[in-house]
């Protein structure tokens, strides 16, 4: 390991140090409005990121400008650990998540300023990719937008993914192509890496791409065929065969069954009722991914606890907006904290 990475695995350890606790947490989801919450949000080290936020205050504007801070702390963390394609690889979330607000307003019709306000391009400048974006986001409609990502290296999948929407008209077909492309890269990176920790944390993500893709694919009534053009490279975990018998299943509950003799098996969902169980198994998936992340960090000048924090940092984001979304709707802070990603008491 450089001394570059050694110097970021270092800085890792005291990034992990700072991040919220699950008190903290509680706190900010007993706000009582926006408004407090942004008061509490305040105290914490978020300050910079949320001190610009004018009102009307909205859930949408504070995961905006922390969304922005998240995008900085990921690029400084790939800076410093110097060139990597696994990281690399967990950056392109930003570039992808602005794809999918884009492609899924086109889909519903929606005109370029009903969509602008949704996106953050902050990240993208950061690393020189905004025109992408906006060419997509210009275009006059869904076919015009995918032609202008036709250039790019995940131009295909853009395309898949329309001619998909277009025979199913599900919109969140746009959210597994689009992860795919992420996670296609993912798994060429971590092919070439000869780090046994970091292809076991970057191959549950994989792992859990691949089942969830089989299990919604499944339940939106897609054939074999058009669930395998959703999966990525399969993983020592998850082999080949297996994710063969899952995709030829004939019911979400046959997928869990196959799951059943995997390391998995913990996370199978016990309830009947589908929708229900497809949820209780990602949340309960995402918490094994979280606590495999935190288990990474006993090992020091280790590569795979510079993937751990930025992996834990866009967590803790994604549960700060989570509370702000709850606290916007009035959705109790027990209900609130059940749903995050964070510590469970043991």
């Amino acid at each position: 390991m450089g001394s570059q990475k050694v110097f970021s695995s270092v800085k890792s350890f005291s990034q992990r140090g700072r991040l919220l606790t699950k008190t903290e947490l509680q706190t900010l989801a007993e706000s009582r409005d926006l408004e407090e919450l942004l008061t509490r949000i305040k105290n914490t080290k978020y300050v910079d990121a949320v001190s610009k936020l004018q009102k009307p205050f909205t859930a949408g504007k504070i995961e905006s400008a922390l969304r922005s801070e998240l995008a900085d702390i990921h690029y400084s963390i790939a800076k410093s650990a110097g060139q990597s394609d696994v990281l690399d690889a967990y950056y392109l979330k930003f570039v992808i998540s602005n794809l999918k607000i884009i492609l899924k307003g086109k889909a519903l019709g929606k005109s370029q300023e009903e969509i602008e306000p949704n996106l953050n391009l902050h990240a993208e400048e950061l690393i020189n990719q905004r025109d992408v974006i906006l060419k997509a986001l210009v275009a006059k409609d869904l076919e015009e937008a995918v032609a202008s990502l036709g250039g790019i290296e995940f131009g295909d999948e853009v395309a898949k993914a329309v001619t998909m929407y277009n025979d199913k008209k599900n919109i969140q077909v746009f959210d597994v192509f689009l992860d795919k492309i992420l996670y296609q890269q993912l798994g060429r990176a971590i092919r070439n890496s000869r780090d046994r920790d970091l292809m076991r944390l970057a191959g549950m993500d994989i792992d859990f791409y691949n089942i969830l893709s089989i299990i919604r694919g499944k339940f939106w009534g897609l054939d074999e065929e058009q669930i395998k053009n959703l999966i990525v490279t399969h993983t020592p975990s998850i082999p080949k065969d297996l994710l063969g018998k899952m995709m030829s299943a004939d019911s979400v509950k046959s997928i869990f069954d196959e799951l059943a003799t995997t390391r998995y098996r913990e996370l199978v969902p016990q309830t009947e009722n589908e929708i229900e169980a497809i949820s209780e198994f990602e949340h309960a998936f995402e918490m094994a991914i979280y606590k495999a992340v935190n288990r990474s960090f006993s090992k020091m000048f280790s590569f795979s606890t510079i993937v751990g924090i930025t992996k834990l940092t866009a967590y803790e984001v994604r549960n700060i907006a989570a509370i702000a979304f709850a606290v916007e709707q009035k959705i109790s802070p027990q209900t609130t904290m059940s749903r995050l990603i964070i510590e469970s008491e043991e």
